[in-house]
């Protein structure tokens, strides 16, 4: 239907490995689990896949602190399963991508281990070192995401280390051209090795502010951020200087290149700054990342407005790259809890997928969405994060989102012969897949229907995008591919809604989407309750 390249536009289903599905009874999800879960992944009618890390790691963070980028931790697997999951997933017509947690290591990494012993190792300067200033404190002001100072005291070398993270993740540094180089040599094993695509984590942290100035104050009413606990002092700093510095441009083009060397691969970076939506054109322009993606659908933000005005936000500013959306993943709440206002229905869960997925640009859904998960209350003495743990009761962390895909009504939902590491809620379990399979009604049916229905759309696949004025609670626009152009709207309330349209010339519905469909009679329009329209224009 298409030249386009493979990612433009696709479904990217995100699987966190140690949630999805356990074949060993240890508890935690596994590569196995996943090959064993790929014919139900392919039948969602999703593009891709993305793997969040299953790399060696102290877990510290749950993969995202690697300490050999090259092996599969003993929890997941070996190499070899990750080679076997590969070949499946492709002869399923799935494409493969990988997290690559490219700003900082893990402190039990070889090249962090031998960094902290002396100020004149051959790896002395691959991290982020400073001198503690005169009255013996940090060198500045920064912060870490994760609470409190963003450094850490080293006696063996008598300085400090940046973190922006927890402090067993050492940041690496990119002034210096030998880890450049080195973090670029372990992006190519896994491209050798035959993976579609990478998603590139923090990847605007990679550099910092060479003369490592303090962060300014932020007033008090702009304090605000995705996955902020409300005493988190992290949002009380503007983060210019420990993050989104001007080199890291270079850096992209020198990834870019490497990809370019291989047919048919993509990059997403995940990106969080002061302006999220400005550094995501900016690092999509040019010879850069091929996608990006940021947390503004990741809010509690949740109506027609907002929604619009984010997207045309980005539109206006990305000028040459594409988009990746995402209303869920394994840092924030699940969208039906933040979104839904006490509505967990089937009919929402399907139409806020289809929303994300009529948008311009790429789609990453995270395991569970198609069921309409919410999200999990997991007690104090059942924790896991150590984001959670530091701020509760105020922040309860991401755990609630992290919890087991419950695969049938079992006691452990079908995820494990073990006792999971975190506990699968009943309600779940009355939403399994075995379950949702059987309900012609279901949110995953419904999933899958819309799915099928929409990869014989070119339009909402690969076409520009123009909002429609329409009050609240009504989401309006137009995708134009070539001479094909389809009107989408969407009710984002639970109540059905009447209102007129601009003369747009003849309409013509689109059956098959599997949503509640709304009317139009060549006056107005009519949308049912969490009801949308899909029709062709002219």
């Amino acid at each position: 239907m298409s030249e386009a390249p493979w990612w433009r536009g696709a479904v990217t289903y995100q699987i966190y490995p140690r949630s999805f599905m356990d074949t060993n009874g240890d508890g935690v999800g596994d590569l196995p689990g996943i090959i064993d879960k790929l014919d139900y992944v392919a039948s969602l009618g999703v593009d891709a896949i993305w793997i969040a890390p299953f790399f060696r790691s102290p877990m510290a963070d749950f993969g995202y602190d690697i300490a050999d980028y090259r092996e599969v931790d003993p929890l997941f697997g070996n190499n070899d399963d990750f080679d076997r999951l590969l070949a499946k997933a492709h002869r399923l017509g799935l494409k493969v991508m990988i997290d690559q947690v490219l700003s900082h290591t893990s402190a039990e990494h070889a090249w962090f281990r031998e960094s902290r012993q002396s100020r004149d190792n051959p790896k002395a300067d691959w991290y982020v070192w400073a001198d503690a200033r005169d009255d013996g404190t940090p060198p500045n002001n920064w912060l870490s995401l994760f609470g409190g100072c963003a450094w850490q005291w080293e006696p063996r070398r008598g300085q400090y280390y940046l973190h922006n993270f927890l402090t067993s993740q050492p940041d690496l540094n990119y002034h210096h051209p030998d880890v450049r180089r080195a973090v670029l040599a372990e992006v190519k094993y896994w491209l050798d090795k035959g993976v579609d695509g990478l998603r590139l984590d923090a990847i605007n942290f990679c550099f910092h502010d060479r003369l490592l100035r303090d962060n300014p104050p932020k007033p008090e009413d702009k304090r605000v951020g995705r996955g902020f606990s409300p005493d988190n002092p992290y949002a009380f700093q503007y983060h210019y200087y420990n993050n989104t510095q001007p080199e890291n441009l270079a850096f992209l083009e020198e990834l870019r290149a490497l990809m370019d060397q291989y047919d048919e691969v993509a990059a997403i970076g995940e990106i969080s700054s002061e302006d999220s939506l400005a550094t995501t054109a900016e690092y999509t322009s040019g010879h850069r990342l091929h996608m990006g993606y940021s947390f503004e659908l990741l809010t509690d933000d949740f109506n027609a407005a907002y929604i619009r005005s984010t997207v045309e936000n980005l539109e206006a500013q990305m000028r040459e790259g594409w988009p990746c959306w995402a209303i869920s993943n394994h840092d924030v709440a699940r969208v039906l809890s933040r979104w839904g206002n006490g509505d967990a229905s089937p009919r929402l869960a399907n139409l806020l997928s289809a929303m994300v997925c009529s948008l311009r640009g790429s789609v990453c859904v995270y395991q569970g969405e198609e069921l309409g998960l919410t999200e999990a209350e997991v007690p104090f003495e059942a924790l896991q994060d150590p984001y959670g743990i530091t701020f509760w009761p105020n922040f309860k962390g991401r755990d609630g989102c992290r919890t087991p895909m419950p695969w049938n009504g079992g006691i452990h939902a079908g995820f494990s012969v073990g006792e999971p590491w975190l506990p699968v809620p009943a309600e779940h379990r009355a939403l399994a897949v075995s379950v949702q399979e059987a309900a012609a009604d279901s949110a995953l049916n419904g999933f899958r229907a819309f799915m099928a229905w929409r990869k014989g759309q070119p339009a909402l696949r690969w076409g520009s995008i123009c909002f429609i004025d329409a009050p609240e609670p009504v989401l309006a626009f137009t995708r134009q591919h070539g001479e094909d152009t389809v009107l989408v709207a969407f009710n984002l309330s639970r109540e059905a809604v009447t209102l007129p349209l601009p003369a747009l010339g003849a309409l013509t519905p689109i059956d098959g989407h599997g949503l509640a469909t709304g009317q139009w009679d060549g006056e107005g329009l009519r949308l049912p309750g969490h009801g949308a329209l899909f029709a062709r224009v002219g």
